[in-house]
């Protein structure tokens, strides 16, 4: 007599979200937020490491490069590995790795040491993001995959706002090292909770024919319902690779797929940073005020975060690829704006600011997003990983190219014309990876129900 068979993936797409569910996004969202801080943080530290060390501030920008350098060596050499030996086991080493190496950098004492300690810190942290986007999507009902994917990539915006706080609390009285105080001991305190609560990656385990004993536990606190006991060989997932190499995301006919998702991630970080960087001098050239500036930028981040709770259930809702066409086309209007708003009432502005960003940083979680739904389970860290490494590429060259306008002097109205082409190109581009994968993806659907 045959072994019954129970497929893992339907237990968590048809059944109601559990505490136990909540609390990985929970957790993997404050990985995220982790990595907003550090990344933020070094800007507030950057000014007073100058003054103590006596350096120019021209050797400020190797500092800052430095952790960006390491982040894409993590997407790119070492998210694979999430894969390979485990979403879990990835998760918290890389949390420990990234906490020691931040804590070793308090005792730096010259730009070399920093800029070597940054870049390992940034690996760490490349390493850790895909993973905790690829454990909390196989957690999450596919029919709200997005929506929580967006919500704990908020994590990271969230993490700019903390380190902000912070910055303004304790860089006076305690100096630049009481940062990384933080950004030490608040990983390491999480590292053991992960240690603790994080379970294995469901889709590993039964691929690795884990003990079914292990596999019925972890079942039992997504669905406390299911009684019974576990018999070897009672469990199967979804059909694909055993464990994934870089070559899997071009599998299956993934090949185009991929390679848009690699162009719209470079598109929209290139457009989010070149935004983040330049817009408070643009503002300031134009004779803003302080506060005028630090609320037009802030609103840019602000915007992203709202957007990532109303474009995630129309993800899930309405569909991935025409939610995020929408926002794309919007961002192409909105970021053109800002160059006419520069003339207008303030508040006119602040509104095409919050707006712009509300597409620009919304469109950047909700790729990813759409990443965590493309590529299937046991290579999801890698496809996300992969993304985001070469996402960064983009995030290099947005801030160069618009410099080079800026330096060309571009009026201020054809420089953000200039600037909403890669919304355009971003648009197109989700456009025809709907029109190429929609229909596939219905069709597979579809099938797995039996109708």
């Amino acid at each position: 007599m045959a072994t019954p068979t129970m497929h893992v993936p339907d237990i968590i797409n048809e059944g109601r979200i559990s505490a136990f569910q909540y609390m990985i996004v929970v957790l993997c969202g404050l990985v995220m937020l982790i990595d907003g801080f550090d990344t933020q943080a070094i800007s507030y530290m950057a000014p007073l490491m100058a003054k103590e060390w006596h350096i120019s501030q021209i050797l400020l920008g190797p500092i800052f490069a430095s952790a960006l350098v390491g982040l894409m060596v993590g997407y790119l050499a070492l998210a694979p590995l999430s894969d390979r030996f485990g979403h879990r086991r990835m998760l918290i080493g890389s949390t420990i790795f990234f906490a020691v190496f931040t804590g070793v950098t308090i005792f730096a004492t010259n730009v070399t040491e920093l800029i070597v300690l940054r870049f390992v810190t940034g690996a760490g942290l490349g390493a850790a993001v895909p993973s905790a986007i690829a454990l909390s999507s196989e957690y999450t009902p596919k029919r709200l995959r997005a929506t929580f994917v967006l919500a704990i990539y908020c994590g990271f915006s969230f993490g700019f706002v903390v380190a902000g706080m912070a910055a303004v609390w304790l860089l006076i009285p305690f100096g630049w090292r009481s940062l990384l105080w933080i950004g030490a001991g608040f990983p390491l305190a999480l590292s053991v909770i992960l240690l603790v609560l994080l379970p294995d990656s469901l889709d590993q385990l039964v691929r690795a024919a884990a003990k079914p004993d292990q596999i019925w536990i972890i079942l039992r606190r997504i669905d406390p319902r299911l009684t019974g006991t576990p018999t070897p060989g009672r469990f199967t997932t979804d059909q694909e690779e055993k464990f994934s190499a870089v070559g899997s995301v071009f599998r299956a006919g993934r090949i185009a797929g991929t390679l848009l998702l690699w162009f719209v991630f470079a598109l929209n970080l290139g457009e989010f940073y070149a935004l983040q960087t330049w817009l408070p001098t643009i503002l300031t050239d134009h004779y803003y005020s302080l506060t005028t500036v630090a609320t037009a930028t802030s609103l840019t981040t602000t915007g992203g975060i709202i957007a990532a709770f109303i474009v995630g259930p129309a993800m899930d809702r309405v569909g991935a690829y025409g939610s995020l066409l929408c926002l794309y086309l919007a961002g192409v209007l909105f970021v053109a704006l800002i160059g006419v708003t520069l003339d207008r009432p303030e508040w006119i502005l602040l509104g095409t600011a919050f707006f712009a960003g509300f597409c620009v940083s919304g469109g950047q979680k909700s790729v990813i997003a759409l990443s965590a739904l493309f590529y299937p389970a046991p290579i999801r860290s890698t496809g996300v990983g992969w993304a985001l490494g070469v996402g960064r590429l983009g995030g290099i060259a947005g801030p160069l190219l618009m410099g080079m306008l800026i330096q060309q002097h571009v009026a201020a109205t054809n420089l953000f014309l200039a600037a909403s082409i890669p919304m355009l190109l971003a648009a197109i581009s989700v456009a025809v990876m709907g029109l190429v994968y929609r229909q596939r993806d219905t069709t597979r659907a579809m099938v797995t129900t039996g109708a």
